[in-house]
């Protein structure tokens, strides 16, 4: 009995503790659209990482010629560069960066692809190809087995897009997808460019996405999912998705949580989603070894831990 006030006390001290490093981490995250907005029309600035910016940039960019061809009854996945007038182009990559849903995904990207590769360098985690892929891939589970492949197909494309700093429209989760073309792709020319279009949109299927894919993997993993919540052995995509998945928070923000100065979500987020303090210790290690991890962890629930993310989120 005399016990409970002590735990009650210490769990009150790291959930404040906690907290008030959510507010400032929330703080930086909330920064970013408009340092972003700022740095893609302006020049000299170093808030936001030179590679992460170049991808950004890239990325709009790439979408805006997509889309312009799109307009033009053409398949945006075969557009030609020396087709598209650069200076429309430009214009409309500069419209498609006031959209903070769609810059929000594709600095999330940036930094997913940027983290995978220094995570290569660090510690030999291969981008692609991580260890529990491969052992799906050879899953008893037929279906487990096709969803593996798949994903090793759809992130290969990743990370050679994202080095080549492209993003498919066709990769743009649903919403967005939908929101952009009906936004900027307007058919400009005759009745079989907007025929072209509406094809091009009935086709589009968000599960045979990359994000796609990597959600449906970790549903069909069920209670194995946990597995994935080891940065080392699931690599950073598969990781950040069963993060977000079993903490019930957004994918961009379990990204967002494997980046530096981002300690309390990561913290909250793998305890959200069950993992214990020596477990969550582990991954601190492997994502930032300077980091320290908030003392006394187990005395928040996973209940809580997802309470305070929602929080946070809300």
């Amino acid at each position: 009995m005399g016990d409970e006030p002590t735990a009650i006390a210490t769990a009150s001290r790291v959930e404040t503790i906690l907290r008030e490093n959510l507010v400032r981490e929330n703080r930086a995250i909330d920064a970013v659209v408009p340092v972003l907005r700022h740095l893609l029309v302006s020049e000299g600035q170093r808030l936001v990482s030179d590679a992460i910016l170049a991808r950004v940039r890239g990325m709009l960019s790439d979408l805006a010629a997509q889309l312009l061809a799109a307009a033009d009854g053409r398949d945006p996945a075969l557009n030609v560069v020396g087709r598209i007038d650069a200076d429309a182009r430009d214009a409309l990559a500069e419209s498609l960066a006031a959209d903070r849903g769609l810059l929000t995904l594709c600095h999330a990207l940036a930094v997913e692809s940027h983290l995978a590769e220094r995570i290569h360098l660090q510690r030999g985690i291969d981008p692609v190809l991580s260890p529990l892929l491969q052992e799906l891939i050879a899953s008893d589970e037929p279906v487990i087995a096709e969803l593996a492949m798949n994903l090793l197909a759809a992130q290969s494309r990743f990370i050679q897009s994202q080095r080549r700093m492209e993003l498919p429209l066709s990769e743009l989760p649903a919403e967005l997808f939908h929101a952009v073309l009906s936004a900027h792709a307007n058919p400009r020319s005759d009745t079989a460019a907007g025929e072209a279009l509406a094809r091009f949109q009935q086709n589009y299927d968000e599960a045979t996405t990359r994000i796609g894919l990597l959600a449906r993997l970790v549903a069909a993993m069920r209670r194995g999912a946990v597995a994935a919540l080891a940065l080392d052995h699931a690599g950073l995509g598969l990781f950040a998705s069963t993060l977000a998945a079993l903490s019930r928070q957004p994918r961009a923000h379990a990204v967002l949580a494997c980046h530096e100065q981002q300690g309390a979500r990561l913290a909250l987020g793998l305890r959200a989603a069950g993992l214990g303090p020596d477990a969550i210790e582990r991954q601190f290690l492997l994502v930032d070894p300077a980091a320290r991890m908030p003392s006394d962890l187990a005395a928040i629930s996973s209940d809580r831990a997802r309470i305070l993310l929602d929080a946070a989120a809300g």
